[in-house]
Order: C-alpha cells, then sequence, then structure tokens
C-alpha cells in the first residue's frame, strides 16, 4: 500500500495517480453521455440547450471542488504535522459546511434558473428547455458537490482506489439511464437529466456512508466544532479551483454569445462537442494533479524539501508526455468524435471537424498550468494559485475571445482558446521560477 509519506518515483506516481484521473474521467462523462444520447435522440435544439444550460450548472456545482481542494490541502499538510485527530476534525468540519452550502445553492438556482438563462441569452425554445433541464438537475446539487469534494478527499485518505470505484459506479448508473431513459423510453431532456441527478446521488452518498463508520482510511468522521480560520483557510486554498472552474463557466457563456453572433446554434452545438472532448482531455491533467496533491501538501507540512523537489520535476514530465499524446489523439480523433454527436447534419460537422483541428493545439499548453496552480493549492499558497487560475480562464480567454473573432471571423474563436492557453503557461513559468526559493522545490 502506498503511504503519503513514501519517497515517490514515476511508477508510484502513476499508481497513486491513476485513480484520480480515471474518477475525473468518468466524472467528465456525465455531461458527454448525456450530450450523446440528447443530440442523437432527442435533436439538435435540445443538445444545444444542454450545453447552453451546463456552464451555469457547473458554477454552482464547482464549489464542491473548492472545499475538495482547498481541504486536501490542510488536512494533508495537518497529517504531515503528526495531528490525525486534528486532520479527522477539519475534514468533518469541511464536509457538512459543502453539505450545507449545497442546499443553499440548490435552492437559489431553481429560483433564478429562469432569468439568468434569459439574461446569458436564452430565448423561445432554448430557453424552455435550458429551464426543463437545470430544473430536474438541481435538487441533487448537493450530492453533485459532495462528490466533486471526496474525488479530492479520497486521494489525501489514502483510498484513492475506493473513490475510483464509486466514481465509476456514479458513471455507470448515468450511462445506463441514459441509455433506459433518453434511447429506450424516449424522454429526452427530461431522462438525461434525470440519470444525471440520480447518478450524482450514487456519488454523493456512497462517500457519506464509508466516512460515517469506522474504517482503514486516515480519515472518518469525528464529532468537530466550528472553526472560521479553518474555513477561510480551505477555501483560500481552494479559490483557484474555484475561480478556474467558475471563469471556464463564464467564458462558455461568453463564447456562447460569440457563437451565436458567427455561427448561429450550429456554433454552440460544435462548441459543446469541443467541450466534452476537452472535459475528458482536461480531466487527466485535473485527474493527476488532484492525486499528487495531498502527497505535495503532507511532504510540504514535513519540510522534505527534496522530496518536493523531485515530485515537482517528475510531474512536469509525466504531464509533458501526456500533452503531447492528447494533441495527437486529438488531430487523429476529431473526425470520428465529431461523428459520433453530430454526424446527422452535415453542415455541422463539417464545422466541428475543423474546429477541432485547431482547437486540439490548447491541449500542448493546458497541462503545465493546471499542474502549477494545484501545486501551489498543495503549497497552501492560495493567493499565487488563485493568480494563475484566474489569468488562464478568465483574463485571457476573454480577451481572446473578444478580439480575435473581430480579426479572423469564427476561426478566431477557435484560435482564442489556444492563444489564452499559452499566455497561461507563460505565467505559470514565471511563477514557478520565482516562488523556487520560497518554498525549497
Amino acid at each position: 500500500m502506498i503511504q503519503l509519506s513514501d519517497h515517490f518515483d514515476y511508477k508510484r506516481l502513476l499508481r497513486y495517480t491513476f485513480p484520480s484521473i480515471i474518477m475525473l474521467v468518468f466524472t467528465s462523462i456525465y455531461g458527454v453521455v448525456d450530450g450523446f444520447f440528447v443530440s442523437n435522440y432527442a435533436g439538435k435544439a435540445p443538445f444545444a440547450a444542454v450545453n447552453f444550460i451546463m456552464p451555469l450548472l457547473m458554477i454552482l456545482g464547482c464549489v464542491g471542488f473548492m472545499f475538495g481542494t482547498g481541504g486536501s490541502a490542510l488536512i494533508a499538510k495537518t497529517l504531515g504535522e503528526g495531528k490525525a485527530q486534528k486532520a479527522n476534525e477539519l475534514f468533518t468540519l469541511i464536509v457538512w459546511v459543502s453539505a450545507l452550502c449545497g442546499l443553499v445553492l440548490a435552492a437559489v438556482g431553481f429560483a433564478l434558473v429562469r432569468p439568468l438563462a434569459s439574461l446569458i441569452g436564452a430565448e423561445g425554445q432554448l430557453l424552455a428547455d435550458s429551464i426543463l433541464y437545470g430544473r430536474i438537475i438541481l435538487p441533487a446539487l448537493p450530492f453533485f458537490i459532495l462528490q466533486y469534494e471526496f474525488q479530492c478527499l479520497f486521494a489525501t485518505a489514502g483510498k484513492p482506489k475506493l473513490g475510483l470505484g464509486i466514481t465509476v459506479a456514479a458513471g455507470v448508473t448515468n450511462m445506463v439511464l441514459d441509455a433506459v431513459f433518453v434511447a429506450v423510453f424516449s424522454w429526452g431532456l427530461v431522462g438525461a437529466a434525470a440519470a444525471t441527478a440520480l447518478s450524482q446521488l450514487v456519488g454523493g452518498i456512497i462517500p457519506l456512508l464509508y466516512f460515517g463508520r469506522r474504517n482503514s482510511s486516515l480519515l472518518q468522521f469525528v464529532k468537530c466544532k466550528y472553526d472560521g480560520s479553518a474555513l477561510l483557510k480551505t477555501c483560500t486554498n481552494g479559490a483557484s479551483e474555484l475561480m478556474s472552474n467558475i471563469s471556464m463557466s463564464i467564458v462558455s457563456m461568453l463564447y456562447n454569445l460569440q457563437l451565436m453572433k458567427y455561427a448561429g446554434a450550429d456554433g454552440i452545438a460544435a462548441y459543446g462537442v469541443l467541450m466534452y472532448v476537452s472535459m475528458i482531455f482536461q480531466a487527466i491533467f485535473i485527474g493527476y494533479a488532484v492525486g499528487i496533491a495531498p502527497v505535495i501538501g503532507y511532504h510540504y507540512g514535513a519540510r522534505n524539501h527534496g522530496e518536493l523537489k523531485s515530485l515537482l520535476k517528475q510531474s512536469i514530465l509525466l504531464i509533458g508526455i501526456f500533452s503531447l499524446l492528447m494533441f495527437v489523439s486529438g488531430e487523429v480523433l476529431g473526425r470520428p468524435l465529431s461523428l459520433l454527436f453530430v454526424g446527422y447534419d452535415a453542415g455541422l460537422l463539417d464545422m466541428t471537424i475543423h474546429a477541432f483541428a485547431i482547437f486540439s493545439f490548447s491541449f500542448l499548453f493546458s497541462g503545465i498550468t493546471i499542474l502549477g496552480s494545484s501545486f501551489f493549492t498543495a503549497l497552501n499558497d492560495g493567493l499565487t494559485s488563485a493568480m494563475i487560475a484566474f489569468l488562464r480562464t478568465l483574463v485571457f480567454q476573454i480577451a481572446a475571445v473578444c478580439i480575435l473573432p473581430i480579426l479572423w471571423g469564427l476561426n478566431g474563436i477557435w484560435f482564442s482558446i489556444v492563444l489564452a492557453e499559452v499566455l497561461a503557461v507563460l505565467v505559470t513559468v514565471l511563477f514557478l521560477l520565482g516562488k523556487r526559493k520560497k518554498y525549497h522545490y
């Protein structure tokens, strides 16, 4: 069994992070499976609605990722300092506070989904479909938040494989129910939303049951008291991941507005296909970052500076290899993946394949930035992590998607993603170089 305190070579790094990678990939598949069934069995208009409302739902759900990554960094550091009881108290507090936040956000989202969807440009059937899909999923939001959170905390608890098993169970639930509800029963958007909501219940409830009893992991629920400073530290640590997810959702809304202007509903549908594939590919980077974060946090808390340096060096090399493989995969699989989603419409298919050829270059750069942001989160340097995420997912992308289409039209929208990732890598490298003496990596 691999322990956080172990020395990590390449083989051990891959073994420890692999379950987290698969966990994030399966979570990403939720939206992909919904999109596949809706597009092929309900049609292009409902497919556009799913893509349109999904960024708003992700803004609410990514609170779980903030508590998960921020809490994981703080808990791992506390474990590294030899304070096991304190770590369990922090773990318990963070989970219950995040669940309460989920209940509040679900209620607020349910009430505001109509005006928000209308505000960002939905009207007519697109508005009706977006509201329908969102209001079915929103009651399960607290469990979606918990699922996101536990994906990080299972690695910190030393049980990444168990976390993987639960996520796979939730993912399989979503796939099977999508096939039954959408393909067999022809429930369209209602079926797709119900399948996703029920799968989120699976992913959120099972971890609560596991940690609620005596178990063989490093963590379990214990009696705790309110600790405002710990919660503030958790939110500060996880601010970059929260900001990254919120920013991506906001940017997706802006992309939808630009695409409506330059290509209409077909542009939104094509962008949806790119985002589905991107979610899976990016999940590999994020999964690795989630898996390695508690290891970094532990050794930082234990002041093992040599191990920190080794972890960063090895991680950069591994992410570089992943990036190259994903770029090649994007270029090779662009056509078959486009056919899978929009093969029924020749014009939309051509647009999507062309977009793929440009968009795939972004995979060469995004991994390093995701790793860099997560690395500083694990070091409990939430400000630096947040700066990287803020610049990458908001500033650079907004600037690019507003300026490049003026110069190159629709191609400018596809190129803007690549340009933003290139600029973000430069910023990440500067931060890594500038902070190396402070953290001794």
